[in-house]
């Protein structure tokens, strides 16, 4: 398979069901379910990042599973979305951004597939985490659909599973951040590490806490999620029916 779309908070379901069937691929990480859908000709592998019914909590995904299965299925492309709130007064809720940074401020996640088991360490380069070349694509698929996509977001995760307290927001502006959320990281650098083109569509659906002095409720994420779930889908079928493979250096990373 050439594409395969993870799905945040909001997107559980990619197309028709009967369309192709769903597997599940074993890896040394644990077995993972993929939905097969089809997008026009291509078909692609789906895989909501929380389960089907939303059952895992962010410090719980088996992101190494997820992309080992990804990998085997000899997907090249992952486009994934991200329920995020927004710290940035240019992004309010409704909008939708391009990720091309993230800070990691996650503890305890099996965040490597080099553990050094074999005796050796690996250090892999992610100065530019996100694919160029996917980032570009969704670019074209947003003015194409009229939609306003902003081009340039620096991604802040936290731990999760709780909301951030309005200090720690504060921090994240300090340090750059835009958008916050739980569940970027591990994922783009595992794709990095597995040789695949990564990209990924921030779905602002609240401010952060203490931007507006409301508070943040998971319900009120999820049901707005849902509700801007076909916006990216949009985006997502019209990346992969345009698509043009290259030879790119996300799959080329340096060892040293």
């Amino acid at each position: 398979m050439q594409f395969g779309i993870i799905g945040g908070t909001g997107f559980y379901e990619l197309g028709d069901p009967s369309d192709a069937g769903d597997l599940t691929v074993e890896t040394p990480y644990g077995p993972v379910t993929v939905q097969r859908r089809w997008i026009g000709e291509t078909e692609v592998a789906f895989v909501p990042r929380h389960g089907p019914e939303h059952s895992v909590p962010p410090h719980r995904v088996n992101y190494r599973a997820n992309i080992a299965a990804l990998r085997d299925l000899e997907v090249t492309n992952i486009l994934a979305s991200a329920a995020v709130g927004s710290l940035s007064d240019r992004m309010p809720p409704g909008s939708l951004a391009l990720l091309t940074q993230f800070l990691d401020f996650t503890r305890g996640r099996r965040s490597t597939f080099f553990d050094g088991e074999e005796g050796e360490v690996v250090h892999v380069d992610v100065s530019d985490p996100y694919c160029p070349h996917l980032r570009g694509e969704l670019g074209k698929a947003a003015e194409q659909l009229g939609e306003r996509l902003h081009a340039d977001a620096t991604y802040v995760c936290a731990e999760g599973p709780r909301f951030e307290t309005p200090a720690e927001i504060r921090m994240f502006r300090q340090l750059g951040g835009d958008v916050v959320g739980m569940t970027g990281v591990p994922e783009v650098a595992l794709a990095r590490e597995a040789g695949i083109c990564y990209a990924s569509v921030a779905i602002v659906t609240n401010w952060a806490a203490g931007v507006s002095g409301e508070p943040v409720k998971h319900g009120s994420v999820s049901e707005f999620m849902e509700s801007q779930t076909p916006r990216v889908v949009a985006l997502c079928r019209g990346v992969v029916s345009a698509h043009e493979e290259i030879e790119c250096s996300c799959r080329s990373w340096t060892q040293q």
